[in-house]
Parts: C-alpha cells; structure tokens; sequence
C-alpha cells in the first residue's frame, strides 16, 4: 500500500459497508479512470469511510447526478466525467478523463469549484494517490454537524446520505434538526433542479 493511500486510511478509517467491485466494472473504467483508481477498487471495492462521512462510489451508479449536475454545462463540454467519491453531504468529486481531479460540487450549496490539475495523463496515477493523501475531515464536514447528525440518525447506508428537509435552496435552515437520511442518487438529482449551479473560484462561499 503506498504512503498515501495509508495516510488516507490512517484518517478516515477503518473502511465499512464494503461492496465488491466486480471485474466488469474495472474492465469498463480502465483507460478513463487512472490504474492506481481502480487498483483501490480491487483492493478495497466502494465503501465508506470515517463512520461515513466518505464515500467511494460506483461512478455508474451516479450517473443520473452527474447528468443532472453538469450534464449541461461547459464542463461536459470540455472533458468527459465521472463521479469517483462523496460525503455524507453532497460533496461531490467528479475526475475528468484528461483533466483528472479537476472539478467538486457542493450539492447542498449548488456551486461548483473547478481546478487546473498538473497530475495528468501519465501522472493520472499519482495525482488520485494525491487526492486520497490530502483529503481531510474538515472539507468534508459540512459545518461540523457530522458527529452530532450521527448520534443523532446513525450510521449511513452505501445508498444514502444526510439531507436537509427542506432543502437549503427552498430556505431550508442549516441545523441538525433540519437533516435526514436519504437516498443519496435520488436527491442529488432533485437538488439539481432547485437553484443553478455557480462557479465559484475564490473565495469559497460561507456556507461551506
């Protein structure tokens, strides 16, 4: 395992909810997602991480989020995408084919942070050692209301994530008493349709 991956796992682990990643799911990603991606695949399948505040997902799986979310904008214009991972939030972490780790979206806040990656074609693979090595709790952890949601609702499912009821663009108010669980796909989707996505570069918006 490199130092990277074990920097990750010192983190966030250890790893839950593991689901195999079947042969045919590495044969359909191999040359659009980078080797060192699927190698932690086969070696750790789709799980979650720190109690679940990290997901690694089946980027088929999100497809319908992804179309939602970017399937109309110049990003998918630009590069062809797929979702590798999220939070228990809606932050989403989409790897473009030839410009890697290059764009996250905040689904809860519908904005969107692109980046410029200088890991790239053949340093693909490094670059996704890199982005497992620096992700960090914090990022992920919507205004530090994880542990307490979790006391609160428990542990997630592969297939869910904590919502606000009602949303945050409906004027949903950001407080633990205003989340629950629920399916993660399903309500990305409709989160996409709720307020326009905006391109944020700096500074990243206060309710991050």
């Amino acid at each position: 395992m490199d130092e990277d991956f074990a920097g990750f796992l010192s983190d966030f682990g250890p790893a839950f909810d593991k689901r195999y990643v079947p042969p045919s799911s590495i044969d359909h990603y191999r040359g659009k997602l980078p080797d060192q991606l699927l190698a932690y695949w086969e070696e750790h399948g789709w799980c979650g991480y720190a109690d679940g505040l990290f997901w690694t997902v089946n980027p088929q799986e999100y497809e319908p989020a992804l179309e939602a979310w970017i399937g109309d904008t110049r990003f998918m214009e630009q590069d062809s995408y797929h979702l590798i991972a999220r939070s228990a939030f809606g932050e989403l972490y989409f790897w473009g084919e030839k410009t890697g780790n290059s764009l996250r979206v905040f689904a809860p806040g519908s904005y969107c942070i692109p980046r410029e990656s200088r890991f790239v074609g053949e340093k693909a693979d490094f670059g996704v050692r890199l982005f497992f090595g620096a992700l960090s709790r914090k990022v992920n952890d919507f205004a530090g209301m994880f542990d307490p949601v979790l006391r609160k609702l428990g542990r997630l499912k592969h297939d869910e994530m904590f919502g606000f009821v009602p949303t945050l663009a409906l004027g949903g108010a950001a407080t633990v008493d205003h989340i629950q669980k629920v399916k993660a796909v399903e309500h990305l989707v409709i989160l996409a349709q709720l307020a326009p996505l905006e391109v944020i570069t700096s500074p990243v918006p206060l309710i991050r």
